[in-house]
């Protein structure tokens, strides 16, 4: 194999938590407020509110707005959805307090992830590739990461979501990297590994250990973490 030269790192369940995706992590926060949905009813609602931000958000908003929108959607789904819910009128107050909730959270993980990528872009090219709203590189810019990555390769902006190679490939480009020395830094196997391997890349997965356990035995030739926080030690190891 030859050396990493290039880092690509999926946004959302990556880089501002520890390989949970937003769906399931609204579904928590949710569930705190008292709202007892079961993950398959929770979906189809998540989905319909996620969904509408597509194409939405100006290039430059922010995360606390795209947030506070997605709630805002979330809770305008859940009532239009009343019949299959239980949940017939607008829950104003408690969207806020779950997009407050969300935000400190990604925040929390940004202060800590940060570090590690300044280490990493002094040796590495970075880029992100999400299947994002149109406003990946406002939602970078807000979280302080920007500046550490040469490209923000966002599905609405590129006209294509992960797995397709194409999405990966716009990345490469603007990084001049070669998908043989890049490696893929992802939550999601569906996407971001199944990307990889059809964009030619090596991919290491970020997962819960719960997670992890229940997947490994499919796992195939994969590097597995808990966080990014122990990148370096293994990029070190696969140089």
């Amino acid at each position: 194999m030859q050396a990493i030269e290039t880092v690509l790192f999926d946004f959302g369940g990556t880089l501002d938590s520890d390989g949970v995706a937003w769906k399931e992590r609204f579904h928590a926060l949710y569930r705190s407020e008292g709202l007892d949905l079961s993950a398959d009813t929770f979906a189809p609602a998540f989905y319909g509110a996620d969904d509408a931000l597509v194409g939405a958000l100006a290039p430059t908003t922010g995360l606390e707005e795209t947030v506070d929108t997605l709630t805002a959607n979330f809770e305008a789904e859940l009532a239009r959805r009343g019949g299959r819910t239980g949940q017939r009128k607008i829950h104003k107050a408690r969207g806020r307090r779950v997009a407050s909730r969300f935000l400190s959270e990604m925040s929390f993980a940004f202060a800590r992830n940060r570090p590690v990528l300044e280490t990493l872009s002094q040796r590495y090219r970075l880029g992100v590739v999400s299947n994002f709203y149109g406003n990946l590189e406002g939602a970078c810019e807000s979280s302080g990461l920007a500046p550490l990555f040469g490209a923000m390769a966002d599905s609405q902006r590129v006209g294509a979501e992960k797995p397709d190679p194409a999405i990966f490939q716009a990345a490469l480009t603007e990084l001049q990297a070669k998908s043989e020395t890049t490696v893929m830094v992802g939550d999601s196997l569906r996407r971001d590994y199944e990307g990889a391997r059809r964009s030619g890349m090596r991919f290491i997965w970020i997962a819960p250990e719960g997670v992890q356990a229940i997947e490994r035995d499919g796992a195939g030739n994969r590097s597995v973490l808990a966080a990014v926080t122990e990148l370096p030690d293994l990029l070190d190891i696969l140089t």
